[in-house]
């Protein structure tokens, strides 16, 4: 079963290096590249296992295109991969491609810290993984023949935290990072929203918090068995937080190896636990915090998913992190209609849970974007004339791809609709009164119709929503049907004014655009229960813990029954209302279970709550509270 899980993990998450392509030959890579495995020794004596596929021509010089992972850089031995690089256009035309397992994973020596924090000022024979990525760069530049002295990054998920890593007081010979779905900080990424733990995660826990201090070639660690398809019930009937602590304590599983001498529970889980808000250990693990260490002389492409479910803010945030400290960085936005990595994807039909984008999109991007970019910055003139736009984004709603100078892009204004009477949306606040509803603990909101189980959750990002919006205890707030395009580009504000019968609370919105009712049916990709015809399709979403409304360092309380502001910030779009559609807010108290269920009675701490502490409560949302868009013009 181990093995199982891990196998569909990979698969999901590190689509660039483990999927085979329909388009080349499994041998390609065994015709074309020679491998050598090596053990790079770090500034402070730990050995890192390198794998490097260089090209049987050694006629001329190559670039070094270097992946660092948590995830394995197997195949180990004599065994090789059936596709190296980020695409196969890379891999074809020749490069030399490295692949590292990170300190303290797999056969790399050393001890695993998840998120590894970086130390600006480093002492003598002090090390993190900006010095281990410098030094692997520096060993590979002066040891691996043919290589013409450039050097680019590049990663998807985990991976691409190590490429937005590689940028920081980065190597002379790093030319060019495409940090792709990056974690940019933890608190905010993957297994936390806005100081919400993402419930759905916690079979990934194991993952990254099993303990291991030698190398090996196996999987060390197990994960949880559910033993049902129904994760909903499953969480609801586990109840309180600490009643899943049993999954990782060594002791009572079946762990592989670790290889201390006494059991230990899980780090990482344990980490979540004692910190239960935004302190010095998460804010240490941040990565986008340091984006004024990226020099100029590193030429950067952030790719990310608009519906990408694990790292949507990432990518946003280094984005926007190295456009504010850069002036003179070549720094370029590619966002697609896509989720977790696809864009390394080599099918042809482009679909996001139910509902489809297009054809080609992900082919088209590897060879008219990734590849341009890696060519021109290791192989090119290098300069900032790369041929490719600031910002190449996907219009979600109109289904087309724009090229902006600038993201946002320059003419895009702000706009407020209200939160109004009777379900409307409008523009005009035409009252302050009060819509309640009640948040039954023993009742939550699901995330999603569908009865399963999942390892990490991803096909509700664009989801029918109609199963949310027919529910007493989600309040709809809708326009009437659009005369004209309406389209967001940029982020969105939720403003919301809010009151409880409780002392805490969490609060969802969401974004959807309702189709038309007489829309052209097209169910080649749709759940046998659905239709396009009225579908709700959420554009996007985010959760607040109440708690954190004013400061993730400091949570408090909500007085009962006092009217209080609660701000959400939502991730940018790039999505167009059509004409004939209608715009649609949801909002919430419970998303169940990808986000753990608030006891609505404060406590410290949730992940210590006891069963007593969960409370059914009152929510309130007053019509003066609004949703502030940015629309381009």
């Amino acid at each position: 079963m181990r093995k199982i899980f891990f196998i569909l993990f990979v698969s999901l998450l590190v689509l660039s290096s483990c999927k085979k392509s329909d388009e080349i030959k499994d041998n390609f890579v065994i015709d074309n590249y020679t491998k050598l495995e090596v053990d790079i020794e770090m500034r402070d004596g730990i050995k890192l296992h390198t794998t490097i596929y260089s090209p049987k021509d050694t006629s001329k010089e190559y670039p070094i295109l270097m992946q660092r992972t948590p995830y394995s850089s197997r195949p180990y031995g004599n065994e090789m991969r059936t596709k190296i690089g980020p695409n196969v256009h890379l891999m074809k035309e020749g490069n030399i491609i490295v692949y590292q397992d990170v300190r303290g994973r797999w056969m790399s020596e050393g001890v695993y810290d998840n998120m590894r924090a970086y130390i600006p000022n480093k002492k003598e024979n002090e090390s993190d993984e900006v010095s281990d990525t410098y030094d692997t760069i520096d060993w590979l530049v002066k040891n691996i023949e043919n290589n013409n002295g450039k050097v680019g990054t590049w990663g998807i998920s985990y991976p691409g935290h190590y490429a937005t890593v590689s940028t920081i007081d980065a190597h002379p010979a790093l030319k060019a990072a495409s940090p792709q779905a990056c974690i940019g900080d933890f608190f905010f990424d993957d297994f936390h929203h806005n100081g919400a733990f993402l419930l759905s995660y916690f079979r990934a826990i194991s993952l990254f918090g099993t303990y291991k201090d030698t190398p090996t070639d196996s999987a060390w660690y197990s994960f949880p068995e559910m033993k049902t398809q129904d994760q909903y019930q499953f969480f609801l009937d586990k109840g309180p937080l600490k009643n899943l602590n049993e999954f990782f304590q060594y002791d009572k599983l079946d762990v592989n190896a670790t290889a201390s001498k006494e059991k230990i529970d899980d780090f990482f889980w344990k980490e979540i636990v004692e910190h239960p808000n935004y302190d010095s250990v998460w804010k240490s693990k941040g990565i986008i915090q340091h984006m004024n260490k990226v020099p100029s002389s590193v030429a950067t492409m952030i790719v990310g998913g608009w519906f990408d479910a694990e790292d949507l803010y990432g990518p946003l945030e280094t984005y926007k992190g190295i456009e504010k400290h850069g002036k003179d960085n070549y720094n370029t936005l590619v966002f697609g209609p896509w989720d977790h990595g696809k864009w390394a994807s080599s099918g042809v039909k482009n679909y996001v849970g139910n509902y489809y984008f297009g054809d080609s999109i992900s082919l088209n991007y590897q060879t008219q974007i990734e590849t341009k970019f890696f060519n021109h910055f290791l192989k090119g003139e290098g300069d900032k004339n790369s041929g490719l736009p600031e910002a190449y984004v996907f219009d979600s709603g109109k289904l087309e791809w724009k090229s902006y100078d600038s993201w946002p892009p320059k003419n895009v204004v702000k706009e407020d609709w209200f939160l109004s009477e009777n379900q409307k949306l409008t523009q005009d606040l035409t009252s302050s009164s009060k819509i309640n509803f009640i948040s039954d603990v023993k009742r939550p909101v699901p995330y999603s119709e569908d009865i399963k189980t999942v390892f990490t959750p991803r096909k509700y990002m664009t989801d029918d929503q109609r199963f949310a919006a027919r529910r007493p205890d989600v309040l709809v707030f809708e326009t009437d049907v659009l005369s004209e395009d309406y389209t967001l580009a940029g982020d969105i504000l939720a403003k919301l004014k809010v009151a409880t019968t409780g002392t805490a609370a969490d609060w969802i919105v969401k974004v959807i655009d309702v189709h038309p009712a007489d829309v052209e049916e097209n169910n080649e990709g749709l759940q046998d229960h659905l239709k396009m015809s009225n579908y709700h399709l959420m554009v996007r979403s985010e959760v607040l813990r109440g708690r954190f409304r004013n400061s993730f360092e400091k949570p408090e309380p909500f007085v009962p029954n006092k009217k209080t502001d609660v701000n959400i910030k939502l991730q940018d779009v790039f999505h167009t209302f059509k004409k004939g559609h209608k715009l649609q807010i949801q909002v919430q108290s419970t998303w169940f279970p990808l986000i753990d269920l608030n006891p609505q009675t404060y406590v410290d701490n949730i992940y210590k709550a006891d069963e007593k502490d969960f409370k059914t409560q009152t929510h309130t949302v007053f019509t003066d509270s609004k949703i502030e868009f940015s629309v381009l013009k």
